[in-house]
């Protein structure tokens, strides 16, 4: 048995909310239009709109969808579908309760996550509202457009099991009667958390839509909100909110089963590494069987599934948790065949788009804050800034043999998760008289890494050519055949080891894989896993995206200084960074050791020196081949000296941590060159 209290919970009356909004509103300049349903969206040639209602047409700069569980006619409206599902709720309000009535102070809010009911005091009795497992959508055949302060048939027979739970915990209930009982719709999304923000596709349109609990959310984030449609960006990353983060995938079928899964786990805890089942698999490629066959166990990125490590046995079983578990002894396998032999994985879902066009090479010099690869065979990585100078994207480009027309030919590659988002972000930035095309190749082609010191020995076996340093040094790109499969391969390495991204068309990259398994095995070839990824990647001081870039920071606080090129005459974002640079760091990135072997730093731990927050973790992981555990995190700049001891926040318990260089396993780059 135990419990959290939290002082400043409590509730709030609705009805004097929303008047509270409207009146100050008003008192702001808004016109609040009562009774005055919208019948259609038009957006004008302009990127304004035309907002149609039966009492005429309010022209808009900009439209928010903030509908609730109506969220889907506006879209369609506007001809987009939002991932979006409603679930009925229920909750029922008691009688009078003698021992309430006769107590000096309020009853707290209680959540039970055994039980998976709440409550919280009215009047003198109790709000007592369930999270049941027999649970239900709502409106997925579409809704009545009489369902205006409506309500759905009360149904306490299917939240009898919760019920119990609660009468055991709380007698007074048996005691007492059933004053109202109160069924309504309550929106949900695929993971849980609202969408705040752009609309992909399209141009000065936003929602705020999917809040569970609306009333108690709509003031943080409209307040998130109104900063990105007035400037652009909030001050704080809301990536986790953004509707981009879901893509194509994110239909009426898959919402509703997450929001069901959700449902049933409200009360529950997400552990690290968990990836709950209900509508998996949804995104996967050819090879997805072939790989579960070899004991892959999966995660999701962007709805794809992607190996997160193979499994020792078939009956093999992770114990999910905030500590390093039996897998930790799997990974360190497959890291310890990286580095000393070969290893091979599939990356699904990477995005990917190919620009074209006479301008092609010019727009990205512009959106790139730094030098972007120039000469035909060449693989580059770089950084996009936003409008404030802070960090929006992370990208390689890679310039491929030209096109039939002769102009640029140029793939542009960044996480699986960005594909809206920066399909949004360049398409905004194209200028009318530029001449370039932007299209997504995403779904159609897979990458394959084959990874190690031996790497280049196994690629040598299954395609004809010159793999030697000298003739494809790190860094490079080229078009080639693996076994009978047409391929782009690039000399690149997100773990630190020798390496090559072999990009596949999907239709033949069975064949490719099969290839590189058959010359692989003189060699000891070995599948690896995202999850040996990131360890590696932590020790090489590589960044992820949403983990350590965020629009919150600047390259500079980032340390990533040697990707900006301020001579440059023009980049998105150019001005407003020098005007940073004059101001100085607020927070720099820095690397920690942590003396601590049975657990990692959480993202969003505290750094602490004495009794004081000094940062927060943005990635941890243990460090396989220095044997050590990392940490990465935003600490105050004057603290981000190397050497300075600091302390980690971990489950509870401070840790030494000591900050260290960034990438300490072979700082000199010299395997990647090897």
């Amino acid at each position: 048995m135990g419990g959290l209290w939290d002082p400043l919970d409590g509730d709030i009356d609705p009805a004097q909310l929303c008047q509270a909004l409207a009146r100050r509103a008003r008192q702001a300049g808004a016109e609040v239009h009562r009774h005055t349903p919208v019948t259609a969206l038009r957006q004008l040639k302009d990127d304004t709109w035309e907002v149609e209602t039966p009492k005429g047409t309010i022209h808009a700069d900009v439209v928010v969808n903030a509908c609730g569980y109506r969220v889907n006619e506006v879209g369609a409206m506007m001809g987009v579908h939002h991932p979006v599902a409603s679930m009925e709720h229920q909750y029922f309000l008691t009688e009078e309760i003698p021992a309430i009535r006769d107590l000096a102070h309020r009853v707290p809010l209680l959540r039970c996550p055994i039980s998976d009911y709440y409550s919280r005091q009215e009047k003198n009795g109790l709000l007592v509202g369930f999270y049941e497992q027999d649970c239900k959508t709502w409106g997925m055949d579409g809704i009545d457009p009489k369902f205006v302060n409506a309500l759905c048939p009360d149904d306490l027979d299917r939240v009898s099991d919760v019920l119990e739970g609660a009468f055991a915990r709380m007698p007074a209930l048996m005691e007492v009667g059933i004053h109202t009982v109160v069924n309504g719709p309550i929106t949900y999304t695929i993971d849980g958390a609202p969408l705040v923000g752009p609309i992909p596709g399209k141009r000065n349109a936003y929602c705020i839509i999917g809040l569970r609990a609306g009333l108690g959310e709509g003031g943080g984030h409209g307040w998130l909100l109104a900063q990105q449609i007035v400037h652009g960006e909030a001050c704080y990353d809301t990536w986790v909110i953004d509707p981009r983060r879901f893509t194509g995938h994110a239909n009426v079928e898959l919402t509703a089963l997450k929001a069901i899964e959700d449902y049933q786990n409200e009360f529950r805890f997400h552990f690290p590494h968990e990836h709950r089942p209900a509508g998996r698999p949804m995104k996967t490629t050819p090879l997805t069987p072939v790989l579960a066959a070899e004991g892959a166990e999966f995660t999701v990125v962007n709805g794809w599934e992607r190996v997160d490590y193979i499994k020792p046995t078939p009956d093999f079983t992770e114990t999910l948790g905030f500590r390093f578990n039996e897998v930790q002894a799997v990974v360190a396998e497959e890291v310890h065949a990286v580095q000393t032999g070969v290893g091979l994985t599939e990356v699904s879902g990477f995005n990917r788009f190919e620009i074209t066009g006479e301008d092609a090479q010019g727009f990205l010099d512009r959106m790139f804050c730094g030098a972007v690869a120039r000469r035909e065979g060449r693989v580059g990585l770089g950084y996009l800034l936003n409008h404030q100078g802070m960090l929006k994207g992370e990208a390689t480009v890679a310039h491929l043999p030209a096109g039939a027309t002769g102009a640029a030919r140029i793939w542009y590659g960044s996480a699986a998760a960005s594909e809206y988002h920066d399909m949004d972000w360049l398409a905004a930035h194209v200028r009318p008289e530029e001449d370039v095309e932007i299209r997504s190749l995403t779904n159609d082609w897979t990458i394959l890494v084959l990874a190690g010191p031996k790497a280049r020995a196994v690629l040598a076996e299954v395609a004809r050519g010159d793999w030697s340093a000298a003739a494809f040094p790190w860094l490079s790109a080229r078009e080639a055949f693996v076994g009978i499969a047409p391929a782009i391969v690039m000399a690149v390495s997100f773990s630190g080891e020798l390496a090559y991204e072999i990009h596949v068309p999907n239709a033949q990259l069975y064949a490719a894989y099969l290839a590189l398994r058959q010359a692989g095995e003189a060699h000891g070839l070995r599948l690896f896993g995202a999850r040996a990824v990131d360890a590696m990647r932590l020790e090489k001081g590589f960044l992820h995206w949403k983990a350590e870039i965020l629009t919150e920071f600047d390259p500079f606080e980032t340390g990533l200084e040697r990707f900006v090129r301020m001579e440059k005459p023009e980049f998105v974002g150019k001005a407003a960074l020098l005007a940073r640079q004059a101001e100085g760091p607020r927070k720099r990135l820095v690397t920690l050791v942590v003396d601590c072997a049975d657990r990692w730093a959480q993202p969003g731990s505290s750094v602490m020196l004495g009794e004081r927050v000094v940062g927060t973790v943005t990635s941890g992981d243990w460090g396989h081949r220095i044997g050590r555990n990392l940490a990465m995190a935003f600490v105050d700049p004057e603290l981000a000296a190397t050497g300075r001891a600091l302390e980690i926040d971990m489950l509870g318990t401070k840790y030494p941590a000591e900050v260290i260089p960034a990438g300490p396993y072979d700082p000199e780059f010299t395997r990647v060159r090897s």
